[in-house]
C-alpha cells in the first residue's frame, strides 16, 4: 500500500490539535499530527501501544509519572494502558504509530 502527501484530510477532535492517518496496514496505523502552540492533550490512555517521534517544534510529554522536554529527532514509546498527556510548547508536527490498528482512527 502507498499513500501519496496531501494538504488534505485532516481532522481536529481537540482544539488546536490536528490529524491525518498516514498509512495503515492490519497490526499498525501511522498518524501525523499538527500541534498548535498552547493547544493540550488531556490525560487519557488506551490499549495501544504507540511510538512517536517529534519532526519540528517542542512538546511536554508526560507519560505516567515521568515528564520529559521533547525536542526534534526524540522520540518515545508509550506502553498500551499507560496513561499519557501532553503539552504543546511550540508549533510541532508528530508522527506516531499505533498497534493495534486504531479503529477510531481509520480514515
Amino acid at each position: 500500500m502507498f499513500e501519496k502527501g496531501s494538504p488534505d484530510g485532516y481532522r481536529s477532535p481537540i482544539q488546536g490539535i490536528r490529524q491525518k492517518t498516514l498509512a495503515y496496514g492490519d497490526k499498525t496505523l501511522m498518524v501525523e499530527f499538527l500541534l498548535d502552540k498552547g493547544a493540550a492533550l488531556p490525560l487519557h490512555s488506551h490499549p495501544h501501544e504507540q511510538i512517536g517521534y517529534l519532526v519540528s517544534g517542542q512538546i511536554r510529554l508526560a507519560i505516567g509519572d515521568h515528564v520529559q522536554d521533547i525536542l526534534p529527532g526524540d522520540s518515545w514509546c508509550i506502553p498500551g494502558g499507560e496513561q499519557h498527556r501532553a503539552e504543546i510548547v511550540e508549533d510541532s508536527v508528530a508522527v506516531e504509530v499505533f498497534s493495534p490498528v486504531r479503529e477510531d482512527y481509520l480514515p
